[in-house]
């Protein structure tokens, strides 16, 4: 990568491809579809508004299904620099699992929220949540039955976006690792990160729509191509 004896401050970005190698699925399979669904059945507003069982149920199903799966070794790794880097270092995920704190990683902002939080539309309360919705359970702090997925949908705002980008203003470093380089706000950070002077690394299975973007790329399985990346920089 270059010398990185300068690199003092990471910004990292993971996307589906780090879970992938975990058994949970992409979010932008084959056909577009996920779990049989189009997004836009499950994963909006509109379609909660429209039909709130088949919604619930679909991520009731998402949040039993990762809670029986582990981290893999990216996870482990990324955990490994976040507790061994001196720098500043915020891992930014797209990903809605607990994969990441599982393995250990603390600098951590989950930018679509998480299957693991449920969200009181009524009084805007969030908890830590395992089990299904689909019953209609109480809120824990006010009691109405409003709870629904802690989940950003297409067409809401990413969570924490401000101290994201407060993280890429500081940034030598931007990694962009498993992500298809297609989602907004997210697929835009490279070119922020590179703007504002930070070097540019992509991890990924095989190029992104915004390869092009990135001063080196290195394709290949995460679960390979991270530990191999970490131990450089660490070793380094």
């Amino acid at each position: 990568m270059g010398d990185m004896s300068n690199i003092r401050n990471i910004v990292i970005l993971t996307g589906a491809g780090v879970s992938a190698e975990s058994g949970i699925d992409t979010f932008r399979s084959a056909g577009g579809l996920w779990e049989n669904h189009r997004v836009e059945d499950v994963a909006t507003p509109e379609a909660f508004a429209r039909d709130p069982d088949l919604v619930l149920r679909f991520y009731d199903a998402r949040r039993e299904a990762i809670q029986t799966k582990a981290p893999n070794p990216a996870h482990d790794a990324l955990a490994r620099l976040d507790a061994g880097w001196g720098g500043k270092l915020l891992l930014v995920t797209q990903n809605v699992d607990d994969l990441h704190e599982r393995a250990g990683s603390r600098r951590l902002i989950h930018m679509h929220g998480e299957h693991l939080s449920v969200w009181c539309t009524f009084c805007d309360a969030r908890h830590r949540w395992r089990d299904p919705l689909l019953d209609r359970p109480p809120c824990p702090n006010c009691g109405s039955p409003a709870l629904r997925p802690d989940i950003v949908w297409f067409g809401e705002m990413p969570y924490r976006m401000d101290e994201i980008y407060a993280a890429l203003r500081e940034a030598d470093l931007f990694v962009s690792i498993g992500t298809s380089g297609a989602v907004y706000p997210a697929a835009g950070f490279v070119q922020s990160a590179r703007e504002l002077g930070a070097r540019t690394l992509e991890l990924n299975l095989e190029p992104s729509q915004g390869s092009y973007l990135f001063h080196e790329c290195r394709h290949g399985p995460a679960g390979e191509v991270v530990p191999e990346w970490v131990e450089e920089l660490l070793g380094g």
